[in-house]
């Protein structure tokens, strides 16, 4: 289906690359651009919408705002009916420097936080942490990544394999536009790439730092 959004000139930015990708460089950086961004905590309670493919639902969401990263942005196909709804957004596909990094950053990030750093996460952590509503990480596993109570809820291939199809998928829809900027916020020359992509005067000389962890378990 074909969403069109009522202002087509309205320049939307999304950045659609996965968790531990350096999302919450985007983040900060287009907040200092003066980019309106969207509620966070709404956009990842889109889960379901997004379960059931409801993507009428998530670009309603997206009236409410200029910019959007992480949930449901980052989940595969979400793109496409954004692409789709907002002709004139522009896309920032956010990677690391390979599926090994990302996989490692992803299992360190979710042991820090859901066990305090003593093991990864099994199921029943997952079921059992609060953030958003007990048990939204292990729904996510569940809808987004098509894990079963049986398995191992970081298996490193089928994680990995999500990872990779994920930016694979993005790559081949955009082959043909130019309105995809692929990024590595670890590069030296990222952020002025980011500049360059958004028409932005330079604020800083690399990108600001900022601590996602912390910030998270504020908001439990």
């Amino acid at each position: 289906m074909i969403f069109r959004n009522r202002n087509k000139n309205s320049a939307k930015v999304f950045c659609i690359g996965g968790g531990k990708t350096g999302t919450t460089s985007i983040e900060k950086a287009l907040k200092d651009f003066g980019y309106k961004m969207g509620d966070q905590a709404k956009g990842e309670l889109l889960l379901n919408a997004y379960a059931e493919r409801s993507f009428e639902d998530i670009v309603r969401y997206c009236e409410s705002a200029e910019a959007f990263q992480d949930a449901p942005f980052c989940f595969k196909h979400t793109f496409i009916a954004l692409d789709q709804a907002y002709p004139n957004a522009k896309f920032i596909l956010t990677i690391r420097d390979s599926q090994e990094q990302w996989y490692n950053s992803l299992v360190k990030f979710h042991s820090k936080l859901i066990t305090g750093g003593e093991r990864v996460p099994t199921v029943a952590d997952l079921k059992n942490f609060g953030y958003r509503y007990k048990g939204y990480v292990w729904d996510v596993r569940q809808k987004v990544f098509g894990f079963s109570e049986q398995d191992d809820p970081y298996d490193e291939t089928k994680l990995k394999d999500y990872y990779t199809s994920h930016n694979n998928m993005v790559l081949d829809y955009f082959k043909n536009k130019s309105n995809l900027l692929v990024l590595n916020v670890a590069e030296t020359d990222s952020y002025k790439k980011l500049c360059e992509f958004l028409d932005q005067k330079p604020l800083y000389t690399a990108f600001p730092w900022e601590n996602k962890t912390s910030d998270i378990l504020k908001k439990i």
